[in-house]
């Protein structure tokens, strides 16, 4: 079972398919280990608040005009397991290390793979359409490995949340060895090569041209860097200021259409959605108008004789409005806390932790970046993202449960 869970770990960012496969397997395993040994288990302290969540989505499903398209949110809650296995199945603080690095290794192999991506497209539109080339690289972006340019960006979001944790934190961990305690230094080739890593899946994120991607990033970003050295922020604004000067002409102008939202398409359509979500959240505030029901309901709650504009309209590019208008505020209020139970017990572990406290940092800067992209995208509705996401919070817990079961074997004596 852990062979298997660590193959679904390590296939999220190449191939989904091959990931829930591998998925499936490790959780039958673990279940045929669970009825046949009865071993303890561990899981997270989030049981109540992801089990309302789950109840209040299938009785979402249950009310819907539309129960069939419904199910499918009710089959991907399984994906919530991710965080039993994990918890569980890593074994040790060796196994979690090579999950991340492998994590790291891949997520530069799907930014190079997607760099070639635009750079072949941008040569495409140049020469095919010279003057739609803004438009034509913003509605049809760079995705890596993955089927869509928003699963790529928010997953290359979070591993650049954890990636740059190791980066900033991991060289000033404290362990204690043998009743001493000595800095961890990293080889200044490792460290090298992991830059020139960041750097490669930075580059395919800036190229992404999501934009709830970039502020996710910046956020995590100013939490990491808050956390190994304060002072540090105060180069912030200056290194965006360069960066806004030296990057691409697409780049700058993805950016400046921001002071004409009515100008932006994917901005205007996200206003008057969240208009729509807030119109059915007051019609159905206790169970919502169910999953995946939001298209076919969508031009009811428009103001009479108001078209909705051109684009795509099955969610609402924002994960509060989303659970709130199809599932119903209690389900809202559900995720809230679980969102929130997650991010607490990382905190309370972070401070706990004797030996790789750059994770918990990393699962903080991805649990933060999540949830302010997730003001603008359903990032939490998307499998491939939630799957990174799920893995990278429940890390902390796995340390946690690591370092409790460390101090509770015999201690080998040692002479001081």
């Amino acid at each position: 079972a852990s062979v298997f869970f660590s193959l679904s770990v390590l296939s999220i960012l190449i191939s989904l398919a091959a990931s829930q496969a591998f998925l499936a397997i490790a959780a039958l395993i673990y279940a045929a280990h669970l009825l046949r040994d009865r071993p303890e288990i561990h899981f997270p302290p989030l049981k109540l608040p992801l089990v309302l969540f789950c109840l209040g989505t299938i009785l979402s499903v249950l009310w819907a005009a539309n129960t069939t398209v419904g199910w499918f949110a009710v089959r991907k809650l399984v994906l919530f397991v991710i965080l039993l296995l994990g918890a569980n199945l890593i074994v040790s603080v060796r196994h979690l290390e090579f999950l991340f690095h492998g994590l790291f290794l891949e997520s530069a192999l799907a930014g190079m793979v997607a760099v070639g991506q635009f750079v072949v497209q941008y040569r495409t539109t140049l020469a095919l359409h010279p003057d739609r080339v803004y438009a034509t690289m913003t509605s049809e972006r760079i995705s890596g490995f993955m089927g869509h340019w928003m699963n790529f960006g928010g997953q290359q979001m979070l591993i650049l949340a954890a990636l740059l944790a190791f980066l900033l934190i991991a060289s000033g961990i404290r362990d204690p060895g043998f009743g001493i305690r000595q800095t961890i230094q990293k080889p200044s080739w490792r460290r090298l090569f992991c830059w020139m890593v960041l750097a490669v899946v930075t580059a395919s994120i800036v190229l992404n041209f999501t934009r709830g991607v970039w502020l996710g990033c910046f956020v995590a970003t100013f939490y990491l860097v808050a956390r190994w050295k304060p002072r540090w922020l105060l180069a912030i604004p200056l290194l965006l200021v360069i960066g806004y000067f030296v990057a691409p002409s697409l780049v700058r102008h993805r950016i400046e259409v921001l002071r004409h939202p009515s100008q932006d398409p994917a901005l205007s359509i996200r206003f008057e959605m969240w208009q729509v979500a807030a119109r059915m959240i007051r019609q159905h505030p206790w169970l919502g108008v169910g999953p995946n029901n939001i298209e076919q309901e969508y031009v009811r709650y428009l103001p009479p004789g108001k078209s909705p504009e051109p684009g795509y309209h099955a969610h609402f590019h924002n994960n509060f409005f989303q659970f709130g208008a199809e599932r119903g505020l209690p389900v809202l209020v559900a995720w809230v806390w679980f969102m929130a139970a997650l991010g607490w017990n990382a905190v309370k572990i972070r401070r706990r932790l004797n030996r790789l406290r750059w994770v918990a940092e990393g699962a903080l800067a991805a649990w933060l970046a999540l949830l302010v992209e997730g003001c603008f995208e359903f990032n939490f509705g998307t499998s491939p993202v939630l799957m990174l996401f799920l893995f990278v919070v429940s890390a902390p817990f796995v340390l946690e449960r690591i370092d409790r079961s460390s101090a509770a074997e015999p201690s080998v004596g040692v002479q001081s």
